[in-house]
């Protein structure tokens, strides 16, 4: 069965984690994508050396992608460079901003010389404005968007444990890159796309903005929501920590009456409602705490069950690398053989393979190219 973007050409002169985010997800889907690379490699090649002596983000986002060196800065390579985005269906970028300018590729130049072609430039902060010219990361667009002041706890800001601005902006590129080739089927026209890192996280970022302007500013409170409650962290007899959501008055009732086995909790006038509940946040888990920390994990777990009320365990890495939910995929490397998480979509019917992760050049010219079928 072939794949959904077989026979489409992307060429990403992308490094980092954005771009390379949306374009392994092209490749997964049957793109053949050329990697620009500087004669060192994507920088993310060193980022650590936990995948088998090999980067695990490079691993995880440059599967089934041709890798082709190119010197930017030679007339040689903007010309090789040139005739790849001429037979291209889709040109991806993410370098810093004007880059691509400077070397001649101009947006509103490639647009004019190739209609059908479908651009996509990530940058930080866009065209415009003050920041425009700013090299961005993720953490410091966690850090410039208010993201990192609403995570964490109390005591301080700090970083979403993984790299949410970069993964969140690929996802964006790679919906905006589908709907324009979508477009192009109808039009026959290609498309000029731009995101910012920072417009992603704003935009992700609406329910804590809207509280703030109405004067709920959102406080940093860890494991906890801050509009739900009973909704956090609460741990059993022999010290485990359990997870609990309560969303209605309903499964509030069920909680109360099948799991702390105190079914006159809800006439209280502190815990009637979700509002009084939040308001009287301390009050409302004390009373929960106090009742699991009389019985032990496997107790908790069997009537959480039972009464239907969602729970999760607060895991670490290494339960979920054993975790029975836990997909891998199976990618083959010049370290070796690689088995990591799998992609979320399954398609069914549709059992999918996954290109091998590029040495440095392996598709360059005199080298033989090995495109993904």
């Amino acid at each position: 069965m072939p794949l959904p973007l077989q026979g489409l050409t992307v060429v990403a002169v992308e490094q980092a984690v954005a771009a390379p985010f949306c374009s392994s997800r092209l490749a997964d889907a049957g793109a053949r994508v050329i990697k620009i690379e500087r004669p060192e490699g994507d920088f993310a090649r060193g980022y650590d050396a936990f995948a088998k002596g090999q980067s695990s983000y490079f691993v995880w986002l440059n599967r089934g992608k041709e890798s082709v060196v190119i010197d930017l800065a030679t007339d040689a390579g903007r010309k090789e460079l040139e005739a790849l985005i001429a037979s291209a269906d889709v040109l991806l970028q993410n370098l810093k901003p004007g880059a691509m300018d400077k070397l001649g590729f101009a947006r509103e130049r490639l647009r004019k010389d190739y209609p059908k072609l479908i651009l996509c430039t990530i940058s930080g902060y866009g065209d415009e404005g003050p920041y425009a010219d700013r090299k961005a990361y993720d953490l410091l667009i966690q850090a410039e968007s208010g993201l990192a002041s609403i995570t964490g706890g109390p005591e301080s800001a700090s970083r979403v444990g993984l790299s949410i601005v970069d993964i969140a902006t690929g996802a964006t590129a790679h919906a905006a890159i589908l709907e324009a080739l979508i477009g192009r089927s109808v039009t026959g026209q290609g498309a000029d796309i731009r995101i910012s890192m920072f417009d992603v996280m704003a935009d992700w970022l609406t329910v804590p903005l809207l509280a703030a302007e109405a004067g709920h500013s959102p406080k940093r409170i860890g494991l906890a929501h801050p509009s739900i409650a009973p909704y956090g962290v609460f741990r059993s007899k022999d010290g485990k920590d359990i997870l609990i959501s309560i969303q209605n008055e309903r499964e509030w009732k069920k909680l109360c009456a099948e799991v702390l086995e105190q079914p006159d909790l809800p006439n209280d006038p502190r815990l009637a409602n979700m509002v009084e509940r939040v308001r009287n946040r301390q009050h409302t888990d004390t009373i929960v705490g106090d009742a699991f920390a009389r019985m032990t994990r496997d107790a908790l777990r069997d009537r959480l069950a039972k009464a239907d009320i969602a729970f999760a365990e607060v895991n670490t890495m290494d339960d979920l690398a054993k975790h029975p939910h836990l997909r891998r995929i199976a990618v083959d490397s010049p370290g070796g053989a690689l088995a990591y998480p799998a992609p979320a979509a399954i398609v069914v019917g549709d059992e999918r393979t996954y290109g091998a992760i590029p040495a440095i050049g392996q598709h360059s010219v005199g080298t033989p190219a090995k495109s993904k079928s």
